[in-house]
């Protein structure tokens, strides 16, 4: 599977098994380097291409069982589109990091770069993000030109996203800075997260998160967090799906 998911040359890849139960599959994910715990748009992209392949109307709602727990995608079919809602459950978080002049250098940026006030943290919906918040128009000038895989075990992260606040937009790349994503939701959903338990969201408010537009894809998520800024029970994550393709591997790589 990750010897496909390299040919392919896509930011991640997810292989599905049905199992008796015609709304539950097993599912693994792989990125270009490895297998992965947990990731967002594979998912919700994934469950509707199985609402399309079996063909019902109005909404379904798909169990996705992974290697550690199973997550809940509920998908529409509206006006010749798809969309989807994944639930990524409750979110761990680590204690905000007062140690601020480690992260600039790290992405491209001064210290006047971060948000004066926000505070970088480590939080989890299924893989752990540093979210590190920055100033208003830092995002475009930010990048990543060494590995930080090193820095981020270091403070118990796996990955890092820079958020701006202001304008609601994020910036993921892999820890090498080679690719940068378009749609995270696996970040996503820690955004929405700390946007909670910071008081910057109200329990239950949808709002929308950019990203992607520094690579000429931008894309839009939807972010819903449950709960209250102590106490978050859950965080959903959704968007538009398109469907563009179909094809069939002839010969293994």
């Amino acid at each position: 599977m990750l010897r496909i998911t390299q040919e392919l040359r896509h930011f991640e890849t997810v292989f599905f098994w049905a199992t008796r139960a015609a709304s539950v599959f097993r599912a693994r994910v792989f990125d270009l380097f490895r297998e992965l715990p947990f990731a967002g748009h594979p998912l919700i992209g994934g469950a509707a291409v199985l609402h399309q392949q079996a063909g019902h109307a109005g909404a379904q709602t798909w169990i996705i069982e992974l290697a550690t727990r199973a997550v809940t995608v509920t998908t529409e079919y509206l006006e010749g589109r798809y969309c989807g809602l994944l639930d990524q459950g409750s979110p761990e978080f680590w204690a905000p990091i007062s140690e601020r002049d480690i992260f600039p250098e790290a992405f491209g940026l001064s210290h006047s770069d971060l948000h004066p006030e926000l505070p970088a943290q480590v939080v989890s919906t299924g893989l752990r993000y540093l979210i590190v918040p920055v100033a208003p128009g830092a995002l475009g000038r930010a990048r990543i030109e060494r590995d930080i895989t090193g820095l981020l075990g270091g403070i118990g992260a796996q990955f890092a996203v820079l958020f701006d606040e202001a304008e609601l937009e994020i910036r993921h790349w892999n820890n090498d800075g080679i690719v940068e994503d378009v749609a995270t939701g696996s970040a996503a959903g820690t955004i929405g997260a700390y946007r909670l338990s910071h008081g910057l969201a109200r329990g239950g408010e949808t709002f929308l998160l950019r990203q992607g537009q520094y690579v000429g894809r931008p894309s839009t998520l939807r972010i819903q967090a449950e709960g209250r800024p102590d106490s978050i029970q859950s965080v959903k994550v959704g968007g538009d799906v398109a469907l563009v393709g179909r094809g069939t591997l002839d010969v293994l790589p």
